[in-house]
Parts: C-alpha cells; structure tokens; sequence
C-alpha cells in the first residue's frame, strides 16, 4: 500500500495480482490529477520498477470513471512538483511495461496520463478526449505530441482545437485505445498487462504518419474558423505541427512552454472562472435544497415555435410529453414542426432512425385539457401577456393533478402575478427557455415568492435531465438575462443619441467578442417585442428616466427588423445591409436634437467600456436585490443565453479585472453620461 500510515485516505492505493501492481487512483469524484494523486502515482511506479517479483502495472480509477482531467484549481497557481509530465517520464523510463484501464471519462491530463502507458483497455462506454482548448490552454503533458502519432496530424488538428469527445470505439479505429471490452475491465487490463511482460511500447518512440499537405491544411483552416483564432487554437496547431518536424522532446518542451504561457493568461482565467461558475450555478444553496419531485412526464401548453423546441428537448431526454393546443389545425402544425426536426436529423446523419421513432412515439398530441391530469410538470408556453397567461394558469389548476408542478416560460413577466391565478402558488415556478428551446443551453429557473424549495428543486433537475445549464433567478422583471440585457441595450441607445451609430456599436461589439451586436439583434428578434413592452410600461416609467425613442420611430414607420425587410437596417433577400440608410440616420439626428445634444465621434474602446459598465452596474443591482443568488450565476447566464465571450469570462469577471479603483472610475463616467433616473449599484458587491 501507498502511505499507509497517513492520517487521511491516501488518493492513490496499490493492489497485487500475482504479479502484476495494480495502481488505483481514488480522487472522487472524478479522480481529478491533482498533485497528491500525481506523487502517488509515481510512488506506485518506483514501487514496480525496484520489485523483482512485479512483472507489469495496470492503472485504473476506482468509482465511475478514470481520470477526468487535471486539477483546474491548481492552474493559476505555481505548480508543484512532481507535475504531470514527470510522471509520464516514469511510467516511459519504467522498464516493466504499464495498462491503463479506462473507464468513464479519460479528458486531458487523464488521457495525457494513459497515452504515456504502454497500452491501453478501455470498457465500452468510455469516453476520451483533449478538452484544453476550451479552457484557453493546450494539453501541456504530450497530448499534442502523441495524438498525432496515432491518428495523423490533421485528425489531431481536428481533436485537439476542437476539445472532441470521442468514444472508446472510434479511439481503438484512431490507435488512441489498444483494445475495447464489454467485459470486466480490470481482469481485461490485467491479462493485456500479462502479455507486455519484458515489452516497453512507447508512443514516443513512433514517427507521425505521412498525409498530403492539402489535408493537414484544410485541417488547420477550418481550426482556425471554428476556434475564432483564439490563442489557444493557434497554439496547438502549431504544437500539432512541431510533432512531425521536431525530435519528441524538443517539441515536447515546444508544447509545455507554451501550455505555462497560456495558463497564467486572462483568456485562461476567465475560461476556468466560467467552468467553475457553470457548476456552481447547478447546487442551490443550503436554506433552498430539497429532493426534487418526481419527474417523467411533461405536458406543454403552447405548440408553436417556443412550445415544440421545450417538447423535442423533453423527448430527447427520454420523458413522455403531452402537447396541448387550442384547436387541432394549430396542434397539426406543431406536431409536424416536430415530425419534421426528428426527419431532419436521421436524413443529416445526427440521430439513429430508432432513437428518432422511440422520441417521437413519446409525443402525445391533443387539444383535450383533461390530458393534464398525467403530467409531473406542466410548462406554459403561450403569447407573452399577462392576461392571456393568467387565463391559461386558471384553466391548469383546473385539471392538472395535486402534486404537479406549473410552470411558466416568460422572459419577462411577474411570475407572482400568474401564479394568483392558481389555488396553489407554491406549485408555480419560471421556466426562461431560450429560443430555441432545443438548441440553447440556458435554462432561468425562475423563483417566485411562495415557489416551494421542492419545486425549485425540480427545476433544477429538468434543467439537467434536458442537459441544459440552470441559474436560479428571483422574480423580477426580466430575471438576470433580460434585465442585464435591457441595461446594455438603453445604454448603447444613449450612444446612438450622443453621435455614435448603429453599426459603429454592432462592430465595436462584435470586436470586443459578442456574438451579435445589439442592433443587429433587435433586428432579428423583431423591433416590435420590445416596442409593445415600452407601450405598457409607459404608465409606470419614471418620468425622470433618459427615454431614447428611436425605436419607436422606427416601429412607427412599420420598420420591425429582419422580417419586414427593415429595422435599423435594411435586408434584401435576408442579408443585412453593412451600414445604416439615410432613414434611420434622419431618426437619430432627430433624437439627437430633441435631446439637446451635440453629436460626437466615438471610438471602440469608448462603446465597450460603456456598454459592459452598464452591464456591470445592473449585475450589482440585481446581487443587491437578491434577483441572482451568486455573482458569478450573472456571468453563466450572459454567456450562455446572450452571446457575450466566454473567453471574457462575464461581465462581472470583466468588472473584477478593472480593479476597484477604476470599475469605481469607471461607475462614475456612467452614471454622469446616463442621465436622470439612473440607478447607481453597489460596485463592491462585484469584487467579493
């Protein structure tokens, strides 16, 4: 055994058999390799190496799965030795040959670790890959250097910059994984280990086979688009690169200089910040926890856009779905939308035709509200009005079960205000699907004042069983994203107002990373949304409020985007035109004038640092108000739901990195140029 005599259980144990060393790694929950893992491991090979009587190692990980990747929590620290590629070298210079037994997940420095064996036997469903570059780094232990000498340089292109998961079948075709069993893995191991005995086979001694230089580039190219020409991309391609024109150490050394420059970037930061704030967002906290109701089967009120993208998502995960509308010609239209995705997806090649026949044949189509009565989760997805939404909430406490949960998909409305409309308001919960529902990741789980803890729960859990991501908001209007998002959307407007235009803000934007910029957006969700909003809020607005009106105008003269051929811009057969027409320029000067304002030039960096602080002092407003229960949750929902980079990490991760004396400066600027009924937040709250 490995430290015997420690106080605490030791992450890494040995086992014999007869003789070979089996090696387990015991780090749960996902046997991360961190440092107390990586010394037990390379105890357990000099433990091999100076016994005469062990022939051979077998590594494996105990619970559910290998080794999942590397410890990310030690990567904006000083690393401590032994590091990952000191065990490696071990395992290599070992004379008696090692198998690593993988199961579960081998990712990163998990699959770096079992590339450094001699061989390896992975179970059937395991999955292996290189997922570095998402977190802005590359894989610093050799997975650039071996990958290619299996697969070839362009499909490790592909592996590498893309972060692919593949499974263990597709590994055994690249080389990555010797042999697959459906069998007991670590008997399977134990007797491939048996039969290396007096054998060393090191991937590093291999040549990176030969392909045609047109593969290798198309390779790279489309790298290169996918991965946005991120550093992290660049990086490894040229790791890739060096494996075939380098002796294996030089470019070994090449891939680990590299690996330490990207690790202590704010690229890296920010992406390891937002990995960890995408799993926090998943745990309620303490005073809220409670075991989820039971869930199987969904029924949808709504069969339009919104309603059927929530049902293919439901039928993806497996649950039984009952889709309601209000007559039968709209029910055939959406049942069809459905039909017709699932169609699309066998013919692409993305889904087997049998698991596309078992979705599909959990649709229950019907206009028969009695139908609710089989539902664990009934979820309303119609018209986005309070009335109309109150009136469907009345018709579903009449026939949903005792027990149910209801739940209501609006962007911005009081979901207090609908839950009235029941005899049980601690059922009632928000339910913010992005469209579209079956594409989007984000999932606010929206928290009304008398939602109980065990109806929050479930939510959170169907967010997970639909393999989206949750945040838990409060009830507020337009929750965290909305109202993040009206923020940053009223202040690029003040811009328009003060000189700027709509496309210098697109195009600063964009340039800063958002996916979109904010006019181009408001095009293509329609002018008209958030014009019938204004409309109704007009009664309640503070009359002290900055009040931009160009999109009024532009609604006025039936301008509402995308779909009717104009909005800020013009589209001629649905390509937005590059720059704004001499009409909306005339609406904007006009603004600008009934304002009282003498229009300037801006730059770049001016509308970035404007529109980010807006975002930044709303993400304070709603931490004061208690709307987002962590700070870091604002960050996961802007990212996930409204394009902003995450290699920016989120506003308040872009907030923090100012530093409190000029986010303060920063606060200041804002408030002075956003004019009357401004709302300053607390900007401290941001930096704790």
């Amino acid at each position: 055994m490995i430290n015997e005599t420690a106080a605490v259980k030791p992450m890494v144990r040995t086992e014999r058999d007869g003789d070979v060393l089996v090696i387990v790694i015991d780090n749960p929950p996902v046997n991360a390799g961190s440092l107390e893992v990586r010394r037990g491991v390379l105890e357990a090979v000099t433990l091999l190496q100076a016994s005469p009587d062990l022939q051979a190692a077998v590594l494996i990980g105990a619970g559910s799965t290998f080794v999942a990747g590397s410890d990310l929590r030690e990567f904006g620290k000083p690393l401590q030795a032994p590091i990952l590629p000191d065990v490696i070298a071990a395992i290599e210079a070992c004379p008696k040959p090692v198998v690593a037994a993988l199961h579960g997940a081998a990712l990163g420095g998990g699959l770096e670790l079992a590339l450094g064996c001699d061989a390896r036997v992975a179970a059937v469903k395991t999955i292996v890959g290189l997922p570095e570059v998402t977190l802005g780094i590359i894989p610093g232990a050799g997975g650039t250097q071996r990958v290619p000498r299996r697969t070839g340089a362009a499909r490790a292109i592909r592996m590498v910059c893309g972060g692919e998961r593949i499974s263990a079948a597709e590994a055994r075709e690249l080389g990555l994984v010797d042999a697959v069993t459906d069998g007991d893995l670590r008997s399977a191991a134990i007797i491939h280990a048996r039969s290396l005995a007096g054998r060393k086979c090191r991937i590093r001694d291999e040549s990176v086979p030969e392909e045609e230089p047109q593969a290798i580039d198309a390779a790279v190219q489309a790298a290169l688009k996918a991965g946005k020409r991120r550093p992290a991309v660049v990086a490894a391609i040229e790791a890739i690169r060096a494996a075939a024109s380098l002796p294996f150490d030089a470019a070994l050394a090449q891939e680990r200089e590299a690996f330490q420059q990207l690790r202590l970037s704010r690229e890296a930061f920010a992406l390891r910040h937002q990995f960890f704030a995408e799993r926090d967002a998943m745990k309620l906290p303490k005073e809220l926890q409670a075991s989820p109701r039971s869930l199987q089967t969904v029924a949808i009120i709504g069969a339009g856009t919104m309603g059927t993208g929530i049902a293919i998502s439901a039928l993806d995960a497996g649950l039984d779905v009952v889709l309601l509308e209000q007559d039968d010609a709209a029910l055939q239209r959406g049942s069809e939308r459905i039909r017709a995705h699932y169609s699309s997806r066998v013919v692409s090649g993305k889904m087997a035709a049998e698991k596309a026949v078992a979705a599909a044949s959990r649709l229950d189509a019907t206009v028969d509200w009695k139908q609710l009565r089989r539902a664990d989760l009934v979820i309303e997805a119609v018209f986005e009005e309070l009335a109309v939404k109150q009136e469907v909430f009345a018709r579903i406490d009449a026939h949903a079960r005792q027990g149910a949960v209801l739940a209501t998909n609006t962007s911005y409305l009081d979901v207090d205000a609908i839950a009235q409309a029941t005899t049980r308001p601690q059922d009632v919960l928000g339910l913010h699907f992005f469209s579209p529902a079956n594409v989007m990741r984000l999932l606010e789980v929206v928290r009304a004042t008398r939602t109980a803890p065990d109806v929050l729960a479930t939510g959170v859990e169907l967010a997970k069983r639909l393999r989206k991501q949750p945040v838990v908001a409060g009830n507020a209007f337009g929750f965290i994203g909305n109202r993040i998002y009206n923020a940053y959307r009223k202040q690029c407007e003040f811009m328009l107002e003060e000189g700027a235009w709509p496309e210098q803000v697109d195009v600063a934007l964009q340039a800063f990373g958002m996916a979109m910029g904010p006019f181009a957006v408001s095009d293509l969700a329609g002018l008209d949304i958030p014009w019938r909003m204004r409309k109704a809020q007009a009664a309640t607005r503070d009359p002290r409020e900055r009040y931009v009106a160009i999109l009024d105008r532009l609604c006025e003269q039936g301008r509402y985007g995308q779909k009717t051929g104009a909005g800020y811009y013009t589209y001629t057969d649905g390509k937005r035109s590059a720059t704004t027409d001499d009409i909306v320029h005339r609406i904007i000067e006009q603004a600008s004038v009934e304002r009282g304002i003498q229009r300037r030039a801006f730059s770049n960096e001016e509308i970035q640092r404007r529109a980010l602080a807006a975002m930044a002092n709303e993400a304070a407003l709603l931490l004061s108000e208690g709307v987002a229960i962590r700070a870091s949750d604002i960050d996961v929902v802007l990212v996930q739901g409204y394009g902003f980079p995450r290699w920016e990490g989120g506003p308040v991760f872009w907030a923090c990195q100012l530093g409190a004396k000029t986010l303060q400066e920063t606060m200041d600027e804002l408030e002075q140029l956003s004019g009357g009924g401004f709302i300053r937040g607390n900007a401290a709250l941001l930096m704790d």
